[in-house]
């Protein structure tokens, strides 16, 4: 997993609430078990018509937000279904954040697990970027997970929380199997250990 690191990018604002998993990747591209190749199908019910093509109104489709890496949501973001599809697609697509006032707790999770950085805010403050994500791709916002700071393209600088082991593993680009791998050397010191101890095994 890459780590984490302080950015600079377009935020595509999103007010919608309820946002659940299956509107942020549908249920028929679940086949897959990559992580690579589901940014096309993003929101897939959104951003096409029937024929496949895309919807303009469509926030992703528009050409100021095409190359979006942060994105303002409303209440209870990747609610629905545990699948971890969604933030598959969500980071393939190239989003490195999502901000909301809440999230549903397996999607907030699987998140951290898949190198994105989910962030809470009051309502107020969640109101501010997404007034400020509509001004476009000439407004862009800065986020410093060290300093746990999100500044807006006016200057004004947020600040918010964010676990200390999560932040950890983002920062220093843990998954679950780079977190096993630091312990290597004590998993294989045990290894040769039990083979001696117990041959039979």
């Amino acid at each position: 997993m890459e780590k984490f690191e302080k950015f600079t990018g377009i935020a595509a604002p999103m007010p919608l609430v309820n946002i659940d998993t299956d509107m942020i990747i549908p249920k028929i591209f679940l086949k897959t078990i990559k992580r690579s190749g589901l940014g096309v199908n993003l929101f897939d019910e959104m951003r096409y018509d029937r024929q496949g093509n895309e919807i303009p109104d469509f926030v992703l489709n528009k050409p100021q937000y095409r190359e979006a890496q942060i994105l303002v949501a409303g209440d209870n973001f990747g609610c629905g279904s545990s699948r971890e599809h969604a933030p598959w697609a969500l980071a393939d697509f190239g989003i490195k954040v999502v901000v909301s006032t809440s999230f549903a707790d397996i999607f907030f999770n699987n998140c951290f697990k898949n190198g994105m950085l989910p962030i809470v805010l009051p309502q107020e403050q969640v109101d501010l970027l997404m007034k400020d994500a509509e001004k476009g791709a000439n407004a862009r916002m800065s986020v410093d997970l060290e300093a746990q700071e999100i500044t807006t393209s006016d200057g004004e600088t947020i600040k918010f929380d964010v676990d200390a082991f999560k932040k950890h593993c983002l920062l220093e680009g843990l998954d679950d199997i780079g977190l096993t791998l630091e312990k290597e050397a004590a998993i294989s010191s045990f290894e040769a250990q039990n083979a001696t101890a117990r041959p039979w095994v």
